[in-house]
């Protein structure tokens, strides 16, 4: 079975380059695939949801607004926004929204709850920093971090997490196979914790996924998919991956 794959484009992009892009990746059947989604600036939507008409390749917005009715809330974009743009999961607490926006809990649990109300997967990313790793501390941290959405999760039928080590990120530093096995593990038992056994859970690898390391994590029964940060701006790059990720 396929394991997903999605691409974070985080704050690149041009119209001219987001079509070439596109264009390549679609070129590749392992990339027109219903198990891999863009992950794209907000503002870009429209342009790559056209891009991906009629093809199998899923969308997915990069944030959402914590207010989930339309009002007052100027430059917001709501769940039910992102749905009528044809997007199908939504990044939710990345370690960049954390340390530069200042994400907490409160409305990390506001938004999950916004995006399933929309009929969207949120993908909930959790990490630890390099200090928690040293001071043994990862395994209760990140357990601590699904803890604080545990009440929007309970229950449900689907959960998406991404494991994404804040060290690891842009770092070009790779967590190990016993490391990513470890923590992977622990995940899906606090969201069966949280969701109950019969909730059908992935948990990507968020951590400098690249071609050259993409075979050796995809091989751990552990890691459902894939994150994937810069790598997804290089065509044969993110295409490797794609690959991989179909076997």
């Amino acid at each position: 079975m396929a394991k997903r794959v999605i691409g974070n484009w985080k704050m690149f992009g041009r119209q001219v380059r987001n079509a070439e892009l596109v264009a390549a990746l679609l070129a590749d059947p392992a990339c027109d695939a219903g198990h891999v989604s863009l992950g794209v600036p907000t503002v870009y939507l429209g342009q790559v949801a056209s891009l991906l008409s009629g093809r199998r390749t899923g969308l997915a917005a990069q944030d959402v607004s914590r207010f989930s009715a339309d009002g007052a809330y100027t430059g917001e974009v709501s769940a039910a926004m992102l749905a009528d743009c044809g997007c199908r999961e939504v990044l939710l607490g990345h370690s960049e929204r954390r340390q530069y926006f200042g994400e907490d809990d409160a409305s990390l649990r506001l938004k999950v709850e916004a995006v399933y109300a929309a009929g969207l997967l949120p993908v909930v990313c959790v990490g630890e920093s390099l200090s928690e790793r040293a001071a043994g501390n990862h395994l209760a941290f990140v357990a601590a971090q699904i803890e604080g959405v545990r009440d929007v999760l309970s229950g449900r039928a689907q959960v998406c997490i991404a494991y994404e080590p804040v060290w690891a990120i842009g770092t070009g530093q790779v967590a190990g196979l016993d490391q990513i096995a470890e923590m992977h593990d622990a995940i899906r038992e606090k969201v069966f914790d949280c969701s109950g056994k019969s909730c059908n859970i992935s948990v990507l690898y968020g951590g400098s996924v690249k071609a050259d390391n993409v075979d050796e994590i995809m091989t751990l029964p552990q890691v459902d998919g894939a994150l994937v940060g810069g790598a997804s701006l290089d065509a044969a790059q993110f295409r490797k991956i794609c690959e991989t990720a179909a076997k």
